[in-house]
């Protein structure tokens, strides 16, 4: 059963190279880390939420906004097959009501900020800007090609998007969900620039983040989705 429907587009993905260690003590009951060629990514992700519908309802004055998120990338073997997903270290939408549902039905870590987005498409380039606020703003900013290119087989832009799992971490007990959509397209970004206090937002075990260049840049177009319920 479906519980969520949406668009996500214009997904700014900022990625850095972590210790293992750092992300143990977040790791669900039964899942391991993924790595991309012996490294160990985490991944801070801006994009818009487009026409969401609830168990295939719109929610008035929710259907279009900002999610800005943490998370890096495990596996979890089911049936002698793996289940590649993400884990969320924290997700920050602009409205309390979101916050709510997905806290009480997910179990994830949603807080609720000031947001705001500014994406701007010409014939050459395509700038986007997604804000939040956390005491003092913080951003995320980058222009790229505007011109969409198809996903590379075995390339780090398929590992970092091809993970359709959700796996979220209550003491002993995991859940997990599924999410559904078409493999992205990308464009070819030109330059970047970040403005975060890691410590402020994420805590002290992602501070090292502020200090650190990203391994990767990348702006996907994205697509529809779906969430199936949780298990």
């Amino acid at each position: 059963m479906n519980f969520l429907k949406a668009e996500w587009r214009k997904l700014a993905i900022i990625n850095y190279e972590i210790s293992p260690e750092v992300l143990t003590k977040y790791l669900p009951e039964g899942t391991e880390l993924d790595f991309y060629k012996g490294k160990c990514y985490v991944s801070l992700v801006g994009f818009m939420f487009l026409n969401t519908k609830l168990l295939g309802l719109p929610i008035p004055f929710h259907r279009n906004f900002e999610e800005v998120n943490l998370r890096f990338y495990v596996r979890k073997k089911e049936n002698k097959t793996w289940k590649r997903g993400v884990v969320f270290i924290k997700e920050i939408v602009p409205r309390s009501a979101l916050s709510l549902v997905a806290n009480a039905v997910y179990k994830e870590n949603y807080h609720t900020m000031p947001m705001k987005s500014k994406i701007r498409e010409t014939d050459t380039d395509v700038m986007i800007k997604y804000s939040w606020k956390d005491k003092s703003w913080h951003s995320i900013q980058m222009t790229a090609e505007n011109t969409m290119l198809p996903m590379e087989a075995d390339s780090e832009f398929e590992f970092i998007t091809e993970h359709y799992w959700g796996f979220t971490k209550k003491e002993k007990r995991t859940s997990v969900y599924e999410v559904c959509h078409s493999q992205w397209k990308y464009y070819r970004v030109k330059d970047h620039k970040l403005d975060i206090d890691f410590k402020l937002v994420y805590g002290i075990d992602f501070e090292c983040l502020r200090y650190q260049n990203p391994v990767s840049v990348m702006l996907a177009e994205g697509s529809e989705i779906e969430v199936k319920m949780k298990k």
